[in-house]
């Protein structure tokens, strides 16, 4: 792909993406030092996909998120501080700590929230993408999943509606080639999640998920085609996350060989090689982003730390169900 958007543009996509992994070294870091509560899925390896699909959207659309959605938070604008503290279980945090890594929401920036529960996102954005066509907005509902949901019901469901309704849904794939420690190839006799898309009548693309400009092209064509009312598209973003499924699994069930083919495909490494080469950012630039990003995530964590814990007495306080 080539670098055709304004310098700032490239610029903000770069550091957000390095924001993301910065997060998510230090989750794990504190999450060793027994400082989380419950566990962490992280989004690490997985950037392009979250930035690449926000960079398209405005502070006014929508995007639901997975048990794996710190990066979608952050790609949508989420506070750093709120976010950390949410994972600590700090009071100042977007759920009052009551919800920790897998719930957080922020409805000012239109993200809807991150679910535990896999595919629940979907149906969420579905009925987001009513609300847009019942109101006569442009808004768009962007709904982030993984190869393990669109086995799920809901997938089936939510995108046969949007389908008929001509919904504005973005349903992006982030396929990391595991559910949990489930390989694709065995529970599904496709290749491509995409190809489910010409049973609803809807576009669906394959991407290179590790490649932040052609996830962004993809998400820009299909926002384009949503705004003007002609329906969703099915994105796959083929993708790896860098760790296990979530903090405890060592994931010795992916070959070595694997890991380190896709770990030389390193999202943020590749952008940075065309940003360098296109001289787009230059090697003290970029070591002066690194720093400056750095620096936030560590005055997140100082937030989160001098944060206080809920009191028991809260417990029952915002809990509806």
């Amino acid at each position: 792909m080539t670098l055709n958007l304004p310098k700032d543009k490239l610029v903000e996509m770069y550091r957000k993406m390095l924001e993301i992994r910065f997060f998510e070294e230090k989750v794990f870091e504190l999450y060793a030092q027994n400082l989380v509560p419950g566990t962490i899925h992280l989004y690490a390896g997985e950037e392009a996909v979250a930035v690449g699909v926000c960079s398209n959207l405005r502070r006014d659309d929508y995007i639901t998120s997975t048990h794996r959605g710190h990066g979608h938070c952050i790609a949508k604008g989420a506070d750093l501080k709120r976010t950390m503290a949410e994972i600590l279980g700090k009071k100042t945090g977007y759920c009052k700590g009551k919800g920790g890594s897998m719930h957080i929401a922020d409805f000012s920036i239109g993200m809807l929230g991150a679910t535990a529960v896999v595919g629940a996102g979907i149906p969420i954005a579905v009925g987001a993408g009513l609300s847009i066509k019942l109101r006569h907005t442009d808004q768009v509902a962007a709904c982030f999943f993984g190869d393990g949901a669109s086995n799920q019901g809901t997938f089936h469901e939510g995108i046969n509606m949007a389908s008929i309704w001509k919904l504005p849904v973005l349903f992006i794939c982030e396929n990391n080639l595991y559910a949990m420690g489930t390989r694709q190839s065995i529970a599904m006799a496709i290749e491509n999640v995409a190809d489910r898309a010409a049973a609803y009548g809807i576009p669906g693309v394959v991407v290179d998920g590790n490649d932040v400009l052609a996830v962004y092209e993809a998400a820009r064509k299909a926002v384009e085609r949503a705004r003007k009312g002609e329906g969703p598209t099915l994105i796959e973003c083929k993708t790896y996350r860098h760790k296990g499924h979530s903090r405890i699994d060592p994931a010795k069930y992916r070959p070595k060989e694997e890991v380190e083919a896709w770990l030389a495909k390193d999202p943020i490494k590749r952008f940075k090689e065309k940003l360098l080469h296109a001289n787009i950012l230059g090697e003290t630039e970029i070591q002066q982003i690194e720093k400056e990003v750095l620096g936030k995530i560590e005055e997140a964590v100082k937030f989160a730390m001098e944060s206080p814990l809920p009191s028991p007495e809260e417990a029952l306080e915002d809990v509806y169900a």
